[in-house]
């Protein structure tokens, strides 16, 4: 074992020879160390890491995955894996995310680099203890130390990088669905956005704008003259947003197969032959997306759709998703004729039932084909978490050669750590459960720890069927996740915003205008998260120490001034709420309404209708309001409200750039300081505009701890 230095706060012990990931940005210097802090190691074919939790230790972190924002309890498996059943017991989704925080009487936290399994036990088999298993004995594993959760994840993220921002539009309402199937469909979908008065930024394509599901074509039957479609829609206010797949459909005369036959850019199987899966298309090959030429190939691919004008992807199905393999396949039909005119009793049947079903993501699938990393040879079990983080990275830096300094919408399903440099992610095939609304609001913190600002969940689920009450309340909690996307499935009930009755219409367009509103802040924080490597959401605890904000499960911090809790309950005209300190609440209807009310610290029940957002602005803070429109680039904001609650002072940093190029990056944006100081029985307001143009008056609505709304407006030079 050799260990490195990163920093004061960062240590790095390397295990044997690990295959490069590029998750960490920094190398640090050796130094001699024999032992690792904090941990019990038992080396052999696999390394276990052990470590005694105390009582009041919390565990937090593993990005998207199952169960609470605190992990203890519970037994993950980091592993790829597309699995739409998200049930408490399951270990493992769609990204693997290998940073925990130990939080209590130690305070730390742990990156296991190494992309294939890794088991996190924590509490689960012993409740007093956390146990990590690292399959293999190459690998680095980093301590990272520092005196608050937040300080941690701060290190953590300095070390692996600024995270990827989108465009400004992407921050927009988002619709999709399997499958709108043709040009028609898509068309009569705007429409009913532009009728009832609903602002949308996008609309998705699936599967089905493809031309027998091959990657980077278009059905010119569904889809004819797919160009001036594009910009047909583009002039209502809709950008289009294609999915992209993994695997590549084996069929002759289509290039993107022949290319890649040609120049041995695919994966292979032991005997070096293209390997064969099967997924939308039937057969495929899938792309070694771990090959830099094979990355660069299929990254310029995107090229043939971004010429019709498209500004936006979405990767899918490249944990890789494998539906079937010749060989599962064969052995799967023997099973069945050895059983035919068997009396099959409960385990020859079960044995039956399971051969098939197995078929799907089978592990000896992914211990069958093979990457070329560096000129050698490696089983792709060994690398099987890096796949869908470098089939984005192709993309990403395909895009950036296309075109130089645009900003690309790009989100993914599958991720590493170290892809958040690349693209946002999506938590993938949830269900219209009010259980996976819950489990929404715990994985957006964690999400964010790992890196992954620009994210969301399908609003309202994907699968099953959603009913007015679940999408009204989900969406409520969407106007804060940075990527705000309804998404359903084939055969599911239809859950667009006027899909539903009148009234439930006229509320979701409330919310969804609410939603462009709050662009200015939302946008804001989450540039300042990105800028200053912090987090746009966070649990209670990066603010709030006490014994009880250490434990709240259903509550989050948005940005620096907002404190979330969302209902997530049917049927519920409210819910009781922790407040740490005294917030301010606003029950909001209607955007434009002005009605506040102070609520104490402590326990408290809020009364919430069905119509009604909850937003509690903290104490000494500020929130910044627009206005809507049809779309992001349709807002004119010269005019910003600000929302305050003010007991003694406070200083609000207002950020905005172009919100297109990533001009951002050379400090080309503009800030506005906004200050406010209690001053006797009043406010004294001083502004600092540090170039930006647009914004020629700020409306200030300050609340005083006697519950007084002063207004003041302040013109801006």
């Amino acid at each position: 074992m050799k260990v490195y230095e990163i920093n004061e706060k960062v240590l790095k012990y390397r295990f044997g020879n690990p295959i490069k990931t590029d998750a960490v940005l920094m190398e640090g210097l050796e130094i001699k160390k024999s032992k690792i802090d904090y941990f019990e190691v038992i080396k052999g074919n696999i390394v276990i890491f052990k470590y005694k939790m105390s009582l009041e230790d919390i565990i937090l972190g593993l990005g998207e995955n199952l169960r609470g924002i605190n992990k203890r309890g519970g037994i993950y498996e980091s592993f790829c894996t597309d699995n739409p059943r998200h049930t408490p017991d399951v270990k493992s989704l769609y990204g693997a995310h290998n940073f925990i925080i130990i939080d209590g009487r130690e305070k730390f936290g742990i990156f296991v680099d190494y992309p294939s399994k890794v088991v996190f036990d924590i509490g689960f088999t012993n409740r007093d203890y956390l146990q990590i298993e690292v399959s293999d004995n190459n690998f680095d594993f980093y301590i990272i130390k520092g005196d608050s959760s937040k300080e941690i994840v701060k290190t953590f993220l300095k070390l692996i990088g600024q995270s990827y921002v989108p465009p400004k539009w992407a921050f927009g309402f988002q619709q999709s669905r399997w499958s709108y199937k043709t040009a028609d469909e898509i068309e009569e979908i705007a429409k009913k956005f532009i009728e009832n008065d609903i602002p949308c930024d996008a609309i998705y394509l699936d599967i089905d704008y493809m031309e027998d599901f091959k990657d980077f074509t278009v059905s010119k039957e569904r889809f004819p003259n797919f160009k001036k479609f594009v910009e047909d829609m583009r002039t209502k206010g809709f950008r289009l947003i294609p999915i992209i797949d993994a695997g590549v459909k084996i069929e002759e005369d289509y290039d993107i197969y022949e290319e890649g036959i040609e120049k041995g850019l695919f994966c292979t199987d032991e005997k070096g032959n293209p390997f064969v899966g099967a997924v939308w298309p039937g057969r495929v090959h899938f792309p070694d997306f771990l090959n830099p030429v094979a990355r660069k190939w299929f990254g310029l691919k995107y090229k043939k759709l971004v010429d019709f004008g498209i500004e936006g992807f979405w990767n899918d199905m490249n944990e890789p998703a494998i539906f079937y393999s010749d060989r599962g396949l064969d052995k799967a039909i023997k099973k069945a004729e050895e059983s035919e005119s068997k009396n099959l009793d409960i385990y020859t049947f079960f044995d039956l039932k399971d051969e098939f079903i197995n078929l799907s993501n089978n592990i000896d699938d992914y211990k069958s084909f093979y990457h070329k990393i560096d000129g050698k040879i490696v089983n792709h079990y060994k690398v099987h978490n890096l796949y869908g983080y470098n089939m984005t990275r192709a993309a990403a830096e395909g895009l950036e050669e296309i075109s130089p300094n645009k900003r690309f919408l790009l989100f993914s399903r599958a991720s590493y750590i170290g892809m958040h440099r690349y693209a946002g992610i999506w938590t993938g095939d949830n269900h219209s459960w009010w259980e996976h609304l819950l489990l929404n609001i715990k994985m957006m913190p964690s999400i964010n720890m790992c890196g992954f600002l620009y994210s969301g969940a399908d609003t309202g689920g994907f699968g099953g069927n959603a009913n007015a009450e679940l999408i009204i309340r989900w969406s409520q909690f969407s106007v804060f996740t940075p990527l705000f996307r309804n998404h359903s499935a084939l055969g599911t009930r239809n859950q667009e915003p006027f899909a539903f009755d009148e009234n439930t219409t006229k509320i979701l367009r409330n919310i969804i205008r609410l939603r462009y509103a709050l662009i200015p802040y939302i946008y804001s924080e989450f540039m300042k998260a990105v800028k200053d490597g912090g987090v746009y959401f966070s649990p209670l605890v990066f603010e709030y120490d006490d014994d009880i904000s250490r434990r709240v499960e259903d509550q989050l911090l948005v940005g620096e001034s907002i404190m979330l809790a969302p209902i997530y309950q049917e049927n519920s005209k409210g819910r009781y709420v922790w407040l740490p300190e005294d917030m301010l609440l606003w029950k909001v209807r209607d955007y434009t309404d002005r009605n506040f009310e102070i609520i104490k610290k402590g326990h408290n029940y809020i009364n919430v209708e069905l119509d009604e957002i909850p937003i509690f602005i903290r104490k000494d803070k500020m929130i910044i309001i627009g206005k809507h429109g049809k779309n992001v680039e349709s807002i004119k904001n010269t005019k910003l409200d600000v929302l305050a609650f003010i007991e003694n002072k406070c200083l609000y940093v207002y950020y905005d750039d172009d919100g297109k190029t990533c001009d951002y990056k050379d400090g080309k944006y503009d800030e506005i300081h906004i200050y406010i100081e209690k001053v006797k029985d009043d406010f004294k307001i001083e502004i600092d505009n540090r170039g930006n143009k647009d914004i020629k008056l700020i409306n200030f609505y300050i609340v005083g701890t006697n519950g007084k709304i002063i207004k003041k407006k302040v013109e801006i030079n």
